[in-house]
């Protein structure tokens, strides 16, 4: 077959993989850093296009702004929950229900992405889900039940990019670049939760209407979904680890999912990830109802008789969250580079000690809400600056015990394992046990504190049990890493040529 190309090309020659241009001639055809217009990943004769450091840069900026748009809008709802109780008139359990259905949809759709993910273009998938997400968000703020199905709905987005996102960093940085990358991206978890209270509430007081709120953040979105369609590119899968994508042939989904549960450190992660989910999940609804509960028990504020309700707790909350999720994760991902070298596993332990840590602190926050609003603050900060050691780690953990072309599937099995036994039921399933305990004296504005103070004492429980589940990933991860670095280099395809010449790529036939 002839390329119709008869330039001269330069001579190759071998310099160190660390060089950021990598060149790579497939069995199969041309491999490349990005190939444009193209469905799939596949080895193509295509247009190629080498991405500079700075293109990959400025890919993980928009990545980060649209993940803090993601929280943001995820947490909004529990920064003026208070209005909307008041509002529509519903129980705790009821106002548990908002969270547990959007998660529900995330969960039944991230395996799909999971597997689009692995097979398709992830840039088309993800600008897919976030036009869903933008039009579905910015249409729930009207009707409490279309409220209901619609936050159901806004989980297409977020299912879309939590699975996709992390495996694009993943394929252009490696080694201690990638843990910066992947930290950067993560640190905006807490942050974008934060904000999420700080501007829901800071709206809502502004406008007197809770439901402004929840319009700011779409048109947020709608920037984000014209960045990534303008500047995110589709790296192939594998191609930072100087092996160009495509260089383990894609196996059937099933055959992906027994891999995966063969891999010990996958599965013991995954389940003190859902410990974590089900810890963070019902301390971000909760906390700011309870705070305010809190202060109404001791005499400090009136209740709420008339909308819109003090929203002081949320915005107070918000601005603790931000400020201990950045060190948190910016101290978790420097401890790990600093210990990853000496420590084989030091990751899952970072990980198990801020889990077991941070659940006496929790305790203790919520022990002491009764009596002092500023010890309970306290301890949360300490509490979450513990928790979020974990956020960069976890992801960084994932990347490097799975294969290339299986991280979409093991990062929607993930996020569906977590969040099915984690915050998907944890906000219902305490205010449930709130509301069940609140019959006794469903008049009494002390009980209904204590209720919500009794339900939450299950939390500080399954951050230990999260704990647990990391040591275990401590006794395998070592074993698990080598032997996902031999099988991929065992089924190598690719032939790693990296050129000091100019930047070309020149056939005369094949």
């Amino acid at each position: 077959m002839h390329l119709g190309v008869d330039t001269v090309c330069p001579t190759p020659q071998i310099v160190s993989p660390s060089s950021y241009v990598t060149f790579l001639v497939q069995i199969s055809g041309l491999g490349a850093m990005e190939t444009n217009g193209l469905p799939t990943d596949e080895p193509s004769t295509a247009e190629i296009t080498v991405l500079s450091p700075r293109r990959s840069y400025i890919t993980v900026a928009v990545l980060c702004y649209v993940n803090l748009i993601n929280y943001m809008d995820r947490y909004t709802i529990a920064g003026v929950l208070l209005s909307i109780q008041k509002f529509f008139d519903i129980t705790d359990s009821t106002s548990g229900l908002l969270q547990t259905v959007f998660i529900c949809s995330f969960i039944i759709l991230a395996p799909i992405f999971g597997y689009l993910g692995d097979r398709y273009n992830r840039k088309f998938i993800m600008i897919g889900g976030l036009s869903v997400w933008v039009v579905m968000t910015l249409s729930s703020s009207f009707y409490f039940w279309l409220l209901v199905l619609l936050r159901a709905l806004v989980g297409t987005g977020e299912a879309s990019y939590s699975t996709i996102a992390p495996t694009i960093i993943g394929d252009l940085f490696s080694g201690a670049k990638r843990t910066v990358m992947i930290s950067a991206f993560y640190i905006f978890i807490p942050v974008g939760s934060g904000l999420g209270y700080i501007i829901g509430s800071s709206v809502a007081n502004a406008t007197g209407d809770w439901r402004w709120a929840l319009r700011l953040n779409p048109i947020l979105g709608s920037l984000g979904l014209l960045l990534l369609a303008v500047l995110c590119p589709n790296p192939p899968r594998g191609a930072s680890d100087g092996h160009g994508g495509s260089t383990i042939e894609h196996t059937s989904y099933l055959e992906d999912v027994k891999y995966l549960l063969k891999n010990k450190s996958f599965v013991w992660s995954s389940l003190g990830v859902t410990a974590m989910a089900f810890l963070t999940g019902a301390l971000a609804f909760w906390t700011p109802i309870f705070l305010s509960r809190a202060q109404v028990a001791q005499g400090i504020q009136p209740p709420c008789n008339t909308e819109p309700c003090d929203t002081s707790d949320s915005y107070i909350f918000g601005v603790v969250t931000v400020v201990t999720g950045i060190l948190g994760v910016s101290l978790g991902s420097t401890i790990s580079r600093k210990l990853r070298d000496r420590v084989p596993n030091a990751d899952p332990l970072i990980c198990a000690v801020g889990m077991l840590s941070s659940a006496p602190c929790f305790f203790a926050a919520i022990v002491l809400a009764s009596t002092s609003i500023p010890a309970t603050y306290v301890f949360i900060g300490i509490g979450e600056t513990l928790l979020s050691l974990n956020w960069a780690v976890l992801a960084d953990i994932l990347l490097y015990v799975v294969v290339p072309t299986r991280r979409a599937t093991a990062e929607a099995l993930q996020i569906m394992v977590c969040h099915l036994l984690g915050d998907a039921g944890s906000p219902y399933l305490l205010g449930s046990i709130s509301d069940a305990l609140r019959t006794y004296q469903p008049d009494s504005h002390t009980w209904s504190f204590r209720s919500l103070e009794y339900s939450f004492l299950l939390c500080p429980f399954v951050g230990v049990l999260g704990g647990l589940f990391f040591l275990m990933t401590a006794l395998y991860i070592t074993k698990d890493r080598k032997n996902t670095e031999n099988l991929f280099m065992s089924n190598t395809v690719s032939l790693g040529l990296y050129l000091t010449a100019p930047l070309s790529v020149c056939f005369r036939g094949v």
